[in-house]
């Protein structure tokens, strides 16, 4: 019999928290115990899992010790991983942490199983593995197969970003904004979670800016797509808030050391892991964030050669960014290290 392990949620309410619940159900993760944890004002609440109510621990400094747990997957915030994270470790647990306190940490590996797996292996200089930003994931999944082949030198993206990004709170906002324009009371009522109206309007700025004019997230897909690729990449990010609710969409342009084929690339991608092509202009089929929602795959389309230089492509890439941009790569995180570490 294989081995099951005793695994942890941390923010089991939030967004991430229950699509990770559920993604642990659908590919029936091998678990023995499965430990819901949130903050004391959520203790006691509920969650469901394989059609059955758990109830929600408060997040302790010796939960992970008294639930003997061995997987602990965090998304609950960055000053709580910072704060729990190492108490989970000290138990003897495995961190798969969603938020960006770890990522740039030069010993904790930062992880798509797509494209790094190898990186794994080196959990063990922290305890901790460090799942990526949610644009950064769909794109390095793109880019992966495409350097492999055509030697990538630079990366400019637009990022389209759903409001779901935010949190529970930014999507609450957006749809009370629709509400209250089809009611003809817009403009009574007030944004907290974007420094602008979500509803009808795109916000370029997502997070705060930076001494460069480029803003955190930015420079999250910057720093983070290099050390991913154990690549130095020229990138360039514009991030842009836009008002949908899930699904993140991102206008690549790929500039190459070689001359590159569309059909190639396009063939490449499509033998690519989790990466589904959607590409026939002529039938108007090409990835939209309502079309991705609720799926665990990457997907890419409008792919074409730039019509000035051979070297240079452009694409557009949509995936779910609680899914695939957080809770599916932090759960396949997990499947690989019980695959390399689990049994050791």
């Amino acid at each position: 019999m294989s081995k099951k392990y005793n695994v942890a949620v941390v923010g089991a309410n939030g967004a991430v928290g229950e699509e990770i619940l559920l993604i642990l159900s659908e590919i029936d993760f091998p678990i023995g115990k499965l430990v819901p944890l949130a903050s004391a004002r959520s203790a006691g609440k509920t969650v469901d899992y394989k059609n059955k109510e758990l109830v929600i621990q408060e997040l302790t400094h010796d939960i992970f010790e008294k639930e003997e747990i061995e997987i602990a997957l965090f998304s609950a915030g960055g000053s709580v991983s910072a704060e729990f994270a190492p108490s989970a470790v000290k138990a003897g647990a495995v961190v798969i942490d969603n938020t960006s306190h770890f990522r740039m940490d030069k010993n904790t590996p930062l992880v798509v199983p797509e494209v790094n797996p190898e990186d794994i292996a080196l959990w063990r200089q922290t305890g901790v593995i460090a799942n990526p930003n949610c644009s950064t994931i769909q794109m390095v999944q793109t880019l992966k197969p495409l350097d492999e082949a055509y030697d990538l030198v630079r990366v400019d993206v637009a990022t389209y970003q759903a409001t779901s990004g935010a949190g529970k709170s930014a999507m609450e906002e957006l749809v009370t904004q629709m509400q209250a324009f089809f009611a003809f009371k817009l403009d009574e009522v007030e944004h907290k979670a974007f420094k602008h109206q979500i509803a009808l309007n795109v916000i370029p700025q997502i997070d705060v800016f930076m001494d460069n004019d480029y803003t955190k997230e930015e420079m999250k897909m910057v720093n983070e797509t290099s050390k991913i690729m154990h690549k130095d990449l020229e990138l360039s990010a514009t991030c842009v808030r836009v008002p949908t609710l899930r699904g993140h969409a991102e206008a690549l342009t790929l500039t190459f050391a070689n001359d590159v084929d569309a059909s190639a690339a396009r063939a490449l991608l499509e033998k690519a892991p989790n990466i589904v092509v959607v590409d026939d202009p002529s039938d108007s089929l090409y990835p939209m964030p309502a079309t991705c929602m609720g799926l665990n795959e990457t997907f890419v389309g409008r792919i074409r050669v730039d019509n000035f230089r051979k070297n240079m492509l452009h694409m557009f890439v949509v995936a779910d960014n609680l899914r695939v941009g957080a809770a599916t790569n932090a759960v396949r995180i997990a499947q690989k290290w019980v695959e390399m570490e689990g049994d050791k």
